[in-house]
C-alpha cells in the first residue's frame, strides 16, 4: 500500500465525513448555478423560463458524460495509489486530463452541429428555438472547458483531495453568481444580454475553474506534466480509464436522457407545465446535493481500499453511504412536500407554473432516497471496476421503469404521469442498486487490476 493512499488507513466513518462534507459545499456551489440562472432568467418571462427547462436536461446529460470521464480518472488513480504504484498513478492522471479535453472538443462540436434537430425532437416550439439557440451555441463551443475541469477534478478526487475539488467548484460557481445579474438582466449600468448572458457567465466561470484546478494539482503528490506520456505506452492508461469512463459516462447520462424525454412529454401539457417541471428540477438538483457529493466521494474511499485488498473496509464504507442516503432522502422529501408552493414563489409569480412546480415536488420527492442509493451504488461499482453493472442498473431505471410508466399513464394523468414515473424509477432503481452492490462487494473479492 502506498503512503499516498491515505483513505486506506484510519476510520471509515471519518473518511466518509471528511471526504463528503467539503464535497457537499462544492456540489452545492455547482448546483446553485442552475438555481441562480433560473432565478434571473425567470425575470425575463415564462417563455425564457420554459426555454431553460428544455436546455437543462441537455446540459445535465453533457455534464454527466464529463462526470463519467472524471469517475474513470478517479477510479484508476485511486486504485493505482492503493496498490502502491505511484508512477502508474501519475501517468494515468495526466492521460486522463488530456483525454477529458479531447472528449470535450468532440462533444462540443457535435452539440453545435445538432442543436436544431435535437431541440425540435424535444418538442421545443418556434418561439423558444431562438432563445435556446442563443444560449446553446456559445455553450457548445466552450464545453471543452467543463471537461477540462472534470479531468483535473478526477485527479484530485483519486488522491482523496475533496477540499481542493470543492475550491475548484466554488471558484467557478462564484464567478457565475457575480456575472449572472450583470449579464442576464443588467446591473451597475450594464444592459443585460438576456439568455446569452447566462451562457457567457457560465463560460467565464469554467475558464476560472480550469486555472484554479491546475494550480491546486501542482500542490499534490501527482505532478501535472503531460510530458510523462512521451516515453511510455498509452495503451495501459487509455484502456484502464476507458474501461470505467465509458460505461460510467453513459450511466450518468442515462438519467438526463430520460429527463429529456420526460420534458418532451410534459411539453405537450403546455408552457406552464414544462416551466414548473424545469424549475422544480433545478430545486431538486440542489436538494439532493449531499447525495451527489457522497456519490462522488465514495469512489476514492472504496477504490483505495479495494486496490489495497481491504475488502471489509470497502464494504463498510458502502453500507454507511447507503444508510445515509435512505435517511437524508426521506427527510428532504418531507420538507419539499410541505413547502412546495413556498419554493415555487421564489422562481415565478405565475399561478399555473406554481401549481405544476408544487405538484411535481408532492409526487417525485418521495423517490429521493432511492435515487441516493442508485447514484451511491454506481459510485461504488465504478470504483471497483464494475462500471458495466452501474450502466445496466441505470438503463433499467430509465428504460424499463421511468419511460414505460410515463407513456402508459400520460393520457389519463397528464403531467402527474411523468412525475409519478420519476418516483417509480427512483424507488425501483434504488432497490436494485442496493442488491447489486451488496452482491459485488460480498462475492467479488478478487483484486481488480
Amino acid at each position: 500500500m502506498s503512503e499516498k493512499a491515505k483513505l486506506a488507513r484510519g476510520s471509515i466513518a471519518g473518511h466518509l465525513v471528511g471526504q463528503t462534507a467539503p464535497a457537499i459545499i462544492g456540489v452545492a456551489a455547482i448546483m446553485s448555478i442552475g438555481l441562480v440562472d433560473s432565478y434571473f432568467i425567470g425575470q425575463l418571462g415564462r417563455e425564457e423560463l420554459a426555454a431553460i427547462a428544455f436546455i437543462f436536461p441537455v446540459g445535465v446529460a453533457l455534464a454527466s458524460l464529463g462526470v463519467g470521464v472524471m469517475v474513470g480518472v478517479n477510479s484508476v488513480v485511486a486504485r493505482a495509489l492503493g496498490e502502491g504504484e505511484s508512477e502508474k498513478a501519475a501517468r494515468r492522471a495526466n492521460f486522463g486530463i488530456v483525454f477529458a479535453v479531447i472528449v470535450g472538443i468532440v462533444l462540443g462540436l457535435l452539440l453545435f452541429a445538432v442543436l436544431d434537430p435535437l431541440f425540435r425532437l424535444m418538442n421545443a416550439n418556434d418561439a423558444m428555438m431562438p432563445l435556446i439557440r442563443s444560449y446553446m451555441q456559445p455553450f457548445a463551443l466552450g464545453f471543452p472547458l467543463q471537461l477540462a475541469i472534470m479531468g483535473l477534478n478526477g485527479v484530485l478526487r483519486g488522491q482523496g483531495e475533496a477540499r481542493r475539488t470543492s475550491i475548484v467548484s466554488i471558484s467557478y460557481a462564484a464567478a457565475n453568481w457575480i456575472l449572472d445579474p450583470i449579464l442576464i438582466t443588467g446591473a451597475f449600468g450594464f444592459q443585460g444580454l438576456g439568455m446569452v448572458g447566462a451562457a457567457y457567465a457560465t463560460l467565464i466561470g469554467w475558464a476560472i475553474g480550469v486555472v484554479v484546478a491546475a494550480l491546486l494539482i501542482r500542490q499534490t503528490h501527482l505532478p501535472l506534466n503531460p510530458m510523462l506520456l512521451r516515453n511510455c505506452s498509452l495503451v495501459d492508461p487509455a484502456t484502464s480509464i476507458l474501461k470505467v469512463a465509458g460505461p460510467a459516462a453513459f450511466s450518468n447520462a442515462i438519467n438526463p436522457i430520460g429527463l429529456s424525454i420526460l420534458t418532451a412529454l410534459v411539453a405537450q401539457e403546455g408552457a406552464a407545465a414544462v416551466a414548473g417541471f424545469g424549475a422544480a428540477g433545478r430545486l431538486q438538483s440542489f436538494a439532493v446535493v449531499p447525495l451527489l457529493a457522497l456519490s462522488g466521494s465514495i469512489g476514492a474511499i472504496v477504490g483505495q481500499n479495494w486496490g489495497a485488498g481491504q475488502f471489509d473496509r470497502a464494504r463498510r464504507a458502502a453500507i454507511g453511504a447507503g444508510a445515509f442516503s435512505l435517511a437524508y432522502g426521506l427527510a428532504i422529501a418531507v420538507a419539499l412536500f410541505a413547502a412546495g408552493e413556498w419554493f415555487a414563489d421564489i422562481f415565478t409569480d405565475d399561478p399555473a407554473v406554481i401549481a405544476q412546480f408544487a405538484l411535481y415536488l408532492r409526487i417525485a420527492a418521495w423517490g429521493y432516497a432511492g435515487f441516493g442509493l442508485l447514484i451511491v451504488g454506481n459510485g461504488v461499482l465504478n470504483a471497483v471496476d464494475r462500471a458495466a453493472f452501474a450502466l445496466a442498473q441505470s438503463c433499467l431505471r430509465v428504460f424499463a421503469v421511468m419511460l414505460p410508466v410515463a407513456w402508459l399513464l400520460r393520457d389519463a394523468w397528464g403531467s402527474s404521469a411523468m412525475f409519478t414515473a420519476e418516483l417509480a424509477a427512483n424507488v425501483v432503481g434504488g432497490a436494485v442498486s442496493a442488491f447489486v452492490v451488496w452482491r459485488v462487494l460480498t462475492h467479488g473479492k478478487s483484486r481488480v487490476q
